[in-house]
């Protein structure tokens, strides 16, 4: 695949799961994720995935779960779903150490390429936690759009957190590839 900068970008494989699940908690749960600026541990609590999820999204049929690695290991990674019209981006995490260099956005790009050269999907699609000014704007000025289309968090499912507000929701926003 490619290399944003000192990394190597490959296809998750089976193996990766254990690293993966350590890698998205430390980037959005608890106090490892404050060290990044990505974190929701001020919105959740609890997990924001498990072993069980990872598996399934590495072995997904129509996805791919694309991963980021160095000397040290895995880095970032993001997941992507085929679906009839379009591309789902998902499962982004950047290491709280690495966020703020550019591999976020090396690794968005890599997933775009992705999408559009090898599936032809002609637009991506994710949601973000309402909440997260911060991200909804970075993702603006990657080209990305905020459509409105509001999708409740599932309360009381822990498999996705422990809300610490009653107000959480998921925003779409997508944008046009090609």
């Amino acid at each position: 695949m490619t290399s944003p900068g000192p990394c190597t970008v490959r296809t998750a494989r089976p193996g990766d799961v254990a690293a993966l699940v350590d890698l998205v908690e430390s980037a959005y749960r608890g106090e490892r994720s404050r060290a990044g600026w990505t974190h929701e541990a001020d919105l959740l609590g609890g997990q924001r995935t498990d072993a069980g999820m990872v598996n399934a999204a590495v072995r997904h049929p129509d996805g791919t779960v694309l991963v980021a690695e160095d000397e040290a290991g895995i880095v970032a990674c993001c997941q992507l779903e085929r679906r009839d019209d379009h591309a789902y981006f998902g499962m982004f995490a950047v290491s709280p150490g690495r966020q703020g260099g550019g591999l976020g956005r090396a690794l968005l790009a890599e997933a775009e390429r992705f999408a559009r050269e090898e599936w032809g999907a002609g637009e991506l699609r994710m949601t973000v936690i309402t909440q997260r000014d911060d991200l909804i704007a970075w993702y603006e000025r990657r080209g990305y759009t905020r459509t409105g289309e509001l999708t409740p968090f599932p309360y009381g499912d822990e498999r996705f957190g422990v809300p610490r507000r009653p107000d959480l929701a998921f925003e779409t926003l997508t944008r046009k590839l090609g």
